[in-house]
């Protein structure tokens, strides 16, 4: 069985969450016998497509303008061309024997049509693994208005991508409920947790860690990695920092990229912190090494969502049996899901001295170490990347 899954961001190149995510899950399908490649964009790139083998897995990359890290106009130029430059790369390579079933991640929503031409040419079925109520919620956050033509005309490709899932995989279960209320209940859905590897890693030498880099060896390091910007809300995260700085004893680590990596270097200045450090993002193998000396994980949800996302980056920390502390918006099951089963301490965005008085609490080494190990066996249970692996397929057979 030839399975092909399409992602906007792959490895090597990526340091992103999920382009590591759909590593583990192709991985983990080529360990189960099937032939796997990966689709995806690599910006200016001279061919139209290239291939190459990585752990065993086939990954073609077709031409692409850039769509990270550039202004809004241009990515939202770019995004809309991938599914006509992907499909003009790789037209001439497949056939109707060409791939027995479909995976593809969104973000981004701008491949339907190329989903779309490959199951009409190979009469195959397709999973949507739906990680972003992509536009819903920079709607929510007043980033673009309701009913205008910039909503209007994603919407377009919103529907088109949705429109090509024999099945769509949600990350929980209210946002598998405000995915139907949103769109009429007229796609068939089901819940898929998001996942991880899990391997934990081991601690680095010392002479190359982060601690020693930073001179942080005696400090309980509060990590944030992955994407800064304006879905995470990062002034939530700030405004912690700041609180938390009597706390001699406690450090602010934040890596990745994003809209708000101005805010937070600005705020961090204008309130003259000095247990903060920002650093742009790093490879994926310096960011395990990283995980594997830090002491708790941080992540932010916008107060302004109606969906309720899973953040990806939560799963490095649980496979690193490290606390969780965050805030999310109102009603996100994610908050039950990891307060009930101590794996850490969330509160709701905007209750700010809950959110300070959970992280001092975490400044106690035995408290870290019991939700940390908490963390992990709520990953093994719920979150294992065989489970996501064996569900597709699943699906995919039946449809």
């Amino acid at each position: 069985m030839h399975l092909v899954l399409v992602i906007d961001d792959y490895l090597p190149y990526s340091t992103r969450v999920a382009a590591k995510m759909f590593h583990e899950l192709a991985t983990t399908l080529v360990s189960y016998g099937y032939y796997v490649t990966v689709i995806t964009p690599i910006e200016e790139q001279k061919e139209k497509l290239t291939k190459i083998r990585l752990d065993g897995v086939n990954v073609w990359r077709f031409s692409s303008g850039a769509i990270k890290n550039t202004s809004k106009v241009r990515r939202a130029i770019n995004e809309s061309m991938l599914s006509l430059r992907a499909w003009n790369a790789i037209s001439n390579e497949i056939d109707r024997e060409t791939f027995d079933g479909i995976v593809y991640y969104s973000p981004s929503i701008f491949f339907g049509y190329l989903i779309g031409k490959i199951k009409s040419r190979c009469k195959c079925n397709s999973y949507l693994i739906l990680r972003d109520l992509f536009p819903q919620w920079i709607v929510d956050a007043g980033l673009i208005k309701k009913g205008s033509l910039v909503e209007k005309y994603f919407r377009i490709f919103e529907a088109k991508s949705y429109q090509q899932a024999d099945i769509i995989g949600l990350m929980s279960e209210n946002n598998l409920s405000i995915f139907n209320e949103l769109t009429d209940n007229k796609y068939p859905t089901e819940v898929l947790r998001n996942w991880a590897e899990l391997r934990s890693h081991n601690v680095p030498a010392s002479d190359n860690s982060i601690r020693a880099k930073l001179s942080l060896q005696n400090k309980v390091i509060f990590f944030y990695g992955g994407n800064i910007g304006h879905a995470q809300d990062m002034g939530n995260l700030m405004r912690l920092t700041r609180k938390m700085s009597h706390h001699s004893s406690a450090h602010f680590l934040y890596i990745g990229q994003g809209d708000e990596v101005t805010l937070i270097n600005e705020l961090a200045e204008k309130w003259q912190l000095t247990n903060f450090t920002y650093l742009p993002s790093v490879s994926q193998s310096e960011f395990k090494d990283i995980l594997a000396e830090v002491n708790v994980g941080l992540f932010s949800l916008s107060a302004m969502h109606t969906a309720h996302n899973f953040p990806g980056k939560l799963l490095g920390y649980m496979v690193q049996s490290l606390p969780i502390l965050g805030s999310v918006n109102t009603g996100n099951d994610l908050q039950g899901l990891i307060n009930s089963h101590h794996a850490g301490l969330i509160a709701v965005n905007g209750e700010d001295d809950i959110l300070y008085e959970n992280a001092v609490s975490f400044l106690d080494a035995s408290k870290r170490k019991k939700f940390g190990e908490n963390a992990y066996q709520l990953l093994k249970e719920q979150f294992s990347v065989e489970s996501a692996a064996q569900a597709i397929i699943s699906r995919i057979r039946k449809s």
